[in-house]
């Protein structure tokens, strides 16, 4: 038992209590105040010299695994022109020579002297390993020859696949990532899930939501998140990317959904997000809808009867109609009083389809580093949507009218940094859209532990929850909203201990219980 005194404590409860003293007895909170009740004086105390401490972050939309497995390879979003980023590449397979492929991430046309994305010839002049580069968003990517070879014919007949250029877009993209997942050993997948736990850690992440699902023979991906996250230091909760329902009944999961198989659409960065009017720089294209109003129905009915939680990707307003309208046959199917569907993305929706998620009592978990985002300038999206480029995630709109709004990164596509998040949410860039501090730390706090109904235990400073919070530098409540994203962690403590990084977890010992404990479907 110990007492953190003199400290500014933001609880995040509903209420929004702030105080001065904390009791943690092990890895719970015990009590919380303003004064030393008389049965903890004698308590070892520790003074808090006056900083602020939160709950704990958290990402409520991520790819766990890819960010992992990303981690080991090449981050290539730094590179300033081709040349730069064949020197990474280069750099990566000398300090790999027994490599048999090379998984890169992160090209972007606005971010390289070049002002385009590379292309199957710019690649087998970079390497002759075979090399996957996946775009920045995570929904395209581009091969050399050198793999190209390798596709089988799934992929290469796919009208997604440009055999011209090597880019794989739509449903080629995803026959084409799971193709190469196949080929990444477990141990290596398992190598970067330690090192990418601590640095979420290390941004004050302490709860994440996790889709996941991409290919892997027998879905072994899916079985290693569920035992492998027992040994990282934070709580996730893991939704499976697939439209089987009997799949994830039969792993007595709970939550299935997320992109890949469960995107119902594209993104802007390929212009194939699905728009209900055309795009402005082509108004033939209004993007691609991966399935039917009828298809999607079925899904969310089985799944919602199932008693599961559901998560699906849309980005533009037309998927988004078509995910709410999906969610709303699924409820009048079989009522359910408190389901916490979610809808990941919502960045186009006007006040007609948030007015219509709040019935339905559906979350949006937002992603806010899409609104300043390098690979993404603001300046590509009033060319390719107009003026609805300043209607992308009206936050404003979206809690005012009731709705639950959770922020997270969408990693790898973006680097998760929830204070760099909490200062884009307070400083958005169309201000009638912006939040105020608190709201913001909430979308980050305990609103993403309600989503997925764990605020019994997580999300808020509150007696009997988990003692996971941060010690930060300023007051982000109190300081210019300007000045938020200079803010610094001074201190992570999960489950009522200073986070520290842990002894690496044996690789073939845990690859061994899981490789014994899986069932094939």
């Amino acid at each position: 038992m110990k007492i953190l005194t003199n400290g500014h404590f933001i609880s995040c409860d509903d209420e929004n209590h702030c105080f001065s003293v904390m009791g943690i007895d092990r890895d719970k909170i015990v009590y919380t105040g303003d004064t030393v009740p008389e049965e903890y004086a004698e308590c070892p105390a520790i003074d808090m010299r006056g900083h602020t401490i939160v709950p704990a972050f958290s990402d409520t939309h991520m790819h766990f695994e890819s960010f992992a497995l990303f981690r080991t390879t090449v981050d290539v979003r730094d590179a300033e022109n081709f040349e730069e980023m064949g020197e990474m590449l280069r750099a990566w397979t000398d300090a790999h020579p027994k490599a048999k492929f090379l998984p890169a991430y992160g090209c972007s046309a606005h971010t390289v002297a070049e002002k385009r994305l590379p292309e199957m010839k710019d690649l087998d002049a970079m390497t002759d390993l075979p090399l996957l580069i996946v775009k920045y968003d995570g929904h395209a990517a581009v091969a050399n020859s050198a793999l190209i070879e390798l596709f089988p014919l799934e992929v290469l007949s796919d009208p997604g696949f440009d055999s011209d250029t090597g880019w794989l877009y739509q449903n080629a993209f995803y026959k084409g990532v799971n193709f190469i997942t196949q080929k990444v050993s477990p141990i290596t997948l398992l190598q970067g899930m330690q090192d990418a736990a601590e640095a979420l850690a290390e941004k004050g992440i302490g709860y994440i939501h996790t889709v996941e699902g991409v290919g892997y023979k027998n879905d072994i991906d899916i079985d290693t998140i569920n035992i492998v996250r027992r040994a990282l230091p934070q709580k996730f909760t893991v939704f499976f990317q697939t439209m089987d329902v009997d799949k994830v009944v039969k792993r007595k999961m709970t939550h299935i959904g997320g992109c890949f198989s469960l995107a119902l659409d594209g993104c802007f960065g390929s212009e194939d997000a699905a728009l209900s009017e055309g795009y402005t720089n082509n108004p033939e294209n209004k993007g691609f809808l991966a399935y039917t109003q009828e298809e999607v129905n079925d899904f969310c009915i089985k799944a919602n009867r199932a008693g599961l939680q559901i998560t699906m990707h849309a980005i533009g307003d037309a998927a988004v109609e078509q995910a709410l309208n999906a969610y709303e046959a699924a409820l009048k199917d079989y009522p359910r009083k408190d389901a916490r569907h979610i809808l990941i993305h919502g960045d186009l929706m006007n006040k007609e389809a948030i007015k219509k998620a709040a019935e339905l009592g559906i979350t949006i978990a937002v992603q806010p580093a899409f609104l300043d985002w390098p690979q993404e300038p603001e300046a590509y999206l009033e060319s390719i949507l107009g003026e609805r480029a300043k209607q992308i995630l009206p936050l404003r709109d979206m809690l005012d009218a009731g709705l639950l709004v959770t922020s997270g990164s969408d990693a790898p596509c973006t680097i998760p940094d929830p204070i760099e998040g909490i200062h884009i949410c307070c400083n958005h860039p169309n201000p009638e859209q912006a939040l105020t501090p608190m709201e913001a730390l909430k979308t980050y706090t305990i609103w993403p532990a309600r989503s997925a109904f764990d605020d019994n235990y997580y999300g808020s400073l509150t007696p009997g929850k988990k003692a996971n919070f941060l010690v930060l530098d300023k007051d982000i409540l109190s300081i210019p909203k300007e000045e938020i994203k200079t803010t610094k962690i001074k201190g992570v403590f999960l489950n009522g201990r200073r986070f520290r990084p842990a002894d690496k977890f044996s690789i073939p010992k845990m690859a061994q219980k899981i490789w014994a404990n899986r069932k094939e479907d």
